[in-house]
């Protein structure tokens, strides 16, 4: 699996995977390998079981990369501890995947190894008196809008800081005020390009690349300064008579550098996730200002990995919101990482008319959208830019290489739908510090609002609504109370489970499109069936074995629950109908 940049410029638009087309590839002007899925291997990640030696101890885990890589016919070393608790173990280069599998094969065969997995790359996947605010049509337009100015009275973000796990950061001065300090997981010095490999300086070095450089067939492409440009979504500061406004212009950015030539690596990544949020990575300070917020702007394909998942829920377990960019594919969400990550917020991307974006994935995963832009239309000839007032305007550099002089530019992506997310949550988080990340997601999803347009596949609950989302959780009667359970509850071979939800203080019955969010970890869901309970023992069926060997369901459900009183105890009722898979209800909620 390769991770990538989720956004686009206004010459050479970024995405989760790789296609034909400039404007939705992989990597600027397709600098991803042309075969992905045959990339060399140099590292794995070993996750341990808490009962075995190996997980605590160094020395144990490099006796037991050595003697695994022995019996495989090659050499394998322990390189380091990451700050889930994984090991990562070095093959001593780059090596193909099918020489790989062998060493693989060793781990999964152990009873100690909870996983085993390649340590893949990720690349990057964008009325105050600003200037360049009357272009922000993202930020007010009625049609697709987000509707931020009306929060604004309540919060600006002040008091929460927003980690940009991206490419780092290129001074600007729309984006300097907010800076706080970050630092560079880029552990291969020569794609950090600083010659040092990790260190405290999160400075963006251009990911620029020559042809054949990431990969056969790969072809050259600019540096595309991504992290400032999301940056300067979430945080620009307002009312400094230049540039942008940013969502949460009172916010600091924290930026986290992952993604250099050629992307990123997945080890580096789950450090930054870890450090970011308040955990500790060996060998790196601790964090000083821990994120309330992460955006990551990255992905590629591929379900999600036990080390992204790990240390996501790792994350949230700190109190910090995570979110994600769903793609840029025009695919089913489902097949990509981190987008496919449970205990994240999903953003797809919407255009100016309120129609999902083009490129944008989309699917039942999804949680909700956001303005990502169209710099160009459909039909157009791919990597030109015949709509740059349709794209989403931020800070950025003109650099086509190495950094020169800053400027804005509009940018398209789902890379460019997260941080409005992102800058959302920051608002909230801002108002209410009490928040869950559990709460923000509900109270996002909430009160998020229809789209203007259509979205063929699933765009979650609809467009985001700053003002709306603000209001809810501020005012002391909430406007649509939600109630949630996040105990696990086992789901066994061939049995049934039931996940009990108190229901108080909601007048009359329920309404005639009651929200369930359903989160279900489970590896075969064609074998479950899912209903739900009302207290008079009424049965609304939710799920009933589809989606074949597919992996987990995270989905909202919309029920008309009109004839039921609202108060009781609801319950969630999971049937397992199969031998040979199981899983957990791990959340889910009902909004009134």
């Amino acid at each position: 699996m390769s991770v990538t940049l989720l956004a686009g410029s206004a010459t050479a638009s970024v995405a989760v995977t790789a296609s034909g087309d400039p404007a939705t590839s992989t990597l600027p002007a397709a600098a991803a390998p042309a075969s992905p899925a045959a990339a060399p291997v140099e590292k794995l990640i070993v996750g341990y079981k808490s009962s075995a030696s190996e997980a605590s101890s160094n020395t144990a885990a490099a006796d037991d990369a050595a003697a695994k890589g022995k019996k495989a016919g090659k050499k394998a070393t322990f390189d380091r501890r990451l700050g889930t608790g994984a090991a990562l173990v070095n093959l001593g280069g780059s090596v193909a995947p099918s020489e790989a599998a062998g060493v693989i094969a060793q781990f999964r065969a152990d009873p100690d190894v909870a996983y085993v997995e390649p340590d893949s790359r990720a690349y990057a996947m964008s009325t105050p008196n600003d200037t360049e605010y009357t272009k922000q049509w993202d930020l007010f337009e009625p049609t697709a809008g987000m509707n931020v100015p009306a929060a604004w009275d309540k919060t600006t973000g002040s008091g929460v800081t927003v980690a940009v796990i991206d490419t780092g950061y290129v001074t600007h001065s729309d984006v300097a005020p907010n800076i706080v300090a970050g630092y560079d997981f880029i552990s291969d010095s020569a794609a950090a390009r600083d010659n040092n490999g990790r260190d405290n300086n999160p400075a963006d070095q251009g990911d620029w690349s020559a042809a054949g450089e990431c990969g056969t067939g790969s072809k050259a492409s600019d540096s595309s300064w991504h992290g400032t440009h999301v940056a300067g979504t979430i945080a620009a500061a307002a009312n400094n008579a230049k540039g942008v406004a940013g969502i949460a212009y009172n916010a600091k950015i924290q930026p986290v550098r992952v993604l250099g030539k050629c992307g990123g690596a997945t080890s580096d990544i789950v450090d930054a996730i870890t450090w970011a949020s308040g955990g500790s990575v060996a060998g790196v300070p601790a964090n000083a200002t821990p994120a309330k917020v992460i955006n990551m702007s990255l992905g590629g394909s591929g379900t999600c990995t036990a080390g992204y998942q790990n240390a996501i829920n790792a994350a949230v377990g700190r109190g910090t919101t995570v979110v994600v960019a769903a793609g840029n594919s025009n695919a089913d969400a489902a097949g990509f990482t981190p987008a496919s990550c449970n205990n994240v917020i999903n953003v797809a991307a919407t255009n100016r008319t309120g129609d999902r974006s083009f490129y944008s994935n989309f699917g039942t995963i999804i949680d909700v959208a956001a303005p990502g832009g169209e710099t160009r239309r459909a039909t157009d000839t791919p990597g030109t830019v015949t709509t740059p007032e349709n794209g989403i305007l931020s800070s950025l550099n003109a650099g086509t290489t190495t950094a020169g002089a800053e400027i804005y530019k509009p940018y398209q992506g789902t890379s460019m739908a997260a941080p409005h997310v992102a800058g959302l949550a920051a608002l909230l988080v801002a108002a209410k510090p009490s928040l869950t990340p559990a709460q923000v997601e509900s109270a996002i999803k909430a009160n998020a609002r229809p789209l203007a347009g259509t979205c063929t596949g699933g765009c979650g609950t609809g467009l985001a609504d700053a003002a709306a989302t603000v209001a809810a959780v501020t005012s002391t009667t909430p406007t649509t109370p939600a109630f949630e359970n996040t105990a696990d509850f086992a789901i066994a071979d061939n049995a049934t489970v039931e996940s009990p939800l108190t229901v108080s203080g909601v007048t009359g019955n329920a309404p005639a499109a009651l929200k369930v969010a359903v989160n279900i970890v489970h590896t075969y869901i064609g074998d479950l069936k899912v209903d739900l309970v009302a207290p008079d023992g009424t049965v609304y069926t939710l799920h009933n074995r589809a989606g074949g060997s597919a992996d987990n369901i995270n989905q909202t459900y919309t029920v008309n629950a009109s004839s039921e009183v609202a108060n009781g105890t609801w319950k969630l009722r999971v049937n397992d109908n199969a031998g040979g898979d199981t899983g957990k209800i791990d959340s889910w909620s009902l909004t009134f």
